[in-house]
């Protein structure tokens, strides 16, 4: 059953690993779309609706593909008074309950909530509001159920690792400290 747990901790970290890296290349176009936008506005007096919904979109999904990331590398905000102090099989006990009473139900919730708001914009092949906007805002929008998904599948190794630090194995958050074989760090 370790073995299992273990494995599981590594694929979906993994799985996260990559999303992060992936996503955090639009931190890139964000940031130019909005230098962009700057220079050429108060430099040239021209300014295209689609550069500005660019950096915002990028945004958008930076925050929303990136969560399950942020996760994986426990930079998500916790009050840290009583976790910090806490032994390792309670912080285990707090990340398991974390994840079953919190994080498992609100990213359900999302999910649940969101997938026909997406489908529809998908279906319909919803595009911007503005004249000159954007055309994919489905691509967006869909990119909520997705993050959801991807809430839940780090849930889930947060919850296997979690399991693991109750019978005293702590495997660690570092991806590249965990072959699979060994305890983690």
């Amino acid at each position: 059953m370790d073995q299992f747990l273990r494995r599981t901790v590594a694929q979906l970290d993994r799985a996260a690993e990559w999303t992060g890296r992936v996503v955090s290349w639009l931190v890139l176009l964000m940031v130019l779309a909005t230098f962009g936008v700057v220079l050429l506005r108060y430099a040239f007096g021209y300014g295209r609706i689609w550069m500005q919904e660019l950096s915002t979109w990028a945004h958008a999904f930076v925050f929303l593909l990136a969560a399950a990331y942020t996760l994986k590398h426990d930079e998500h905000v916790r009050v840290d008074i009583l976790y910090k102090a806490a032994s390792p099989r309670r912080r285990a006990l707090i990340d398991l309950l974390g994840a079953l009473l919190l994080l498992v139900p609100a990213s359900l919730l999302i999910l649940l909530s969101s997938w026909d708001f997406a489908a529809t914009a998908w279906s319909i092949g919803e595009s911007s509001g503005e004249t000159g906007g954007l055309s994919a805002l489905y691509l967006l929008k869909a990119a909520i159920p997705v993050a959801a998904i991807l809430l839940l599948l780090q849930a889930l190794s947060q919850i296997a690792r979690a399991l693991l630090g109750l019978r005293g194995i702590e495997l660690g958050h570092d991806p590249h400290a965990f072959d699979g074989e060994g305890d983690g760090l």
